[in-house]
């Protein structure tokens, strides 16, 4: 017995769109987004500024550290100076002690940023100094005994060889960012070494 099998033909299945976006809806996500960056700009760029002054503190802080190794494991005085006014600092060897220094480095604040030294003793030394030599006085009646700095007119914290802070060193510094953030890089309370604060305290 035949049996004839007859196929169906297959039905047809339903055709499905393919997912999209239709323009209006891509130009509303493009309005919603560009709101969105609009609004946060500001907060961002306060973000930013903040972090610019954290980073500048802590890379001082670093270096007042490498200063305080260096001096003592190469038995020489070192310099960490500071220039407010060209928004610029580095550590050096004493030219005392040497006539250039290939380790030396020099850094560059960012534009945004300003830094201001806050009662420097350097300048004060330097001046008594200044003026005991053109009195013909010798240097010994200065408050304190002039030492040859590799920056003279600028402030500076001075390393001594066992690595402790020489007593021209500045006591503190403000870094100021542009929305008026601020941190300070000032002596610690023994007068060993520094610290980052957050106000002047």
């Amino acid at each position: 017995m035949n049996v004839s099998l007859i196929q169906r033909p297959a039905t047809p299945a339903p055709r499905r769109c393919p997912a999209a976006f239709t323009l209006i809806e891509l130009i509303l996500v493009m309005a919603i987004l560009t709101m969105m960056v609009a609004l946060s700009a500001p907060t961002l760029a306060n973000f930013f500024a903040g972090r610019s002054v954290d980073y500048e503190a802590r890379r001082l802080l670093a270096l007042v550290h490498q200063g305080q190794s260096r001096a003592a494991s190469e038995g020489v005085p070192m310099d960490l100076w500071v220039d407010p006014n060209q928004g610029t600092y580095g550590l050096t060897v004493e030219p005392t002690y040497g006539t250039s220094d290939p380790k030396a480095q020099e850094f560059t604040l960012d534009q945004s940023l300003q830094i201001q030294v806050v009662n420097s003793l350097v300048n004060a030394t330097n001046a008594a100094a200044a003026a005991a030599s053109a009195m013909g006085l010798p240097p010994s009646t200065a408050s304190v005994v002039p030492v040859q700095l590799a920056h003279p007119a600028l402030p500076v914290i001075r390393f001594l060889p066992d690595g402790t802070l020489g007593d021209t060193s500045f006591q503190k510094l403000r870094l100021t960012g542009r929305d008026g953030t601020s941190l300070w890089l000032e002596q610690t309370a023994n007068h060993l070494s520094y610290e980052v604060r957050t106000a002047d305290q």
